[in-house]
């Protein structure tokens, strides 16, 4: 694998971290938002109209939860390749719900970021959520191909506050011929 200049390294780091902080900032708004107004989380949960009446609660309650907790990971830099893999699944679920309400016939708001539920007919916006949805599993799938950023917990435990080269990770053998 050739060796990539560290002034490309350094930019694919930019990008890493930008991605990393970005995804981050989605979940911790967006869960802050749900935790701070649990009875309207619920009314959002069951406006889908997905889940039996006794999982609408646990849902409403465990969502907000799951995305502070990887919007945590992500400001920190831990675990990043099993939490933007984590990121990636739960968003797909999440645009799942959406496109399923779309194609229901459903006049809901997502609830993505607080608020949620039924609203009138005409003022959905499901095209604009799916495609900023799409856009924030980008950002996971970045950092699922590339995990290494700067200034994380991750490239910390690894012995430095910068990032490994891909193919370098510690542990990595170079064999030198003479």
């Amino acid at each position: 694998m050739p060796r990539l200049s560290r002034s490309i390294v350094s930019i694919v780091d930019g990008i890493g971290t930008a991605a990393r902080l970005g995804l981050a900032a989605v979940f911790l708004v967006s869960g802050a938002l749900k935790a701070l107004d649990p009875a309207q989380t619920r009314i959002a949960v069951r406006a889908y109209e997905l889940l039996p009446r006794d999982l609408v609660g646990p849902v409403a309650t465990a969502l907000p939860l799951v995305e502070l907790a990887l919007g945590t990971l992500l400001v920190v830099g831990a675990f990043l390749r099993w939490v933007a893999l984590a990121s990636a699944v739960l968003l797909l679920i999440l645009m799942t719900a959406v496109a399923q309400a779309w194609a229901r016939g459903l006049s809901i708001d997502c609830g993505c970021f607080g608020g949620g539920g039924a609203v009138a007919k005409g003022d959905t916006h499901y095209p604009q959520e799916l495609a900023r949805d799409l856009g924030t599993v980008l950002l996971a799938l970045w950092l699922l191909w590339r995990p290494q950023t700067a200034l994380s917990v991750d490239g910390w435990l690894r012995g430095s506050g910068r990032t490994v080269e891909p193919g370098r990770e510690p542990g990595h053998m170079t064999q030198i011929t003479t």
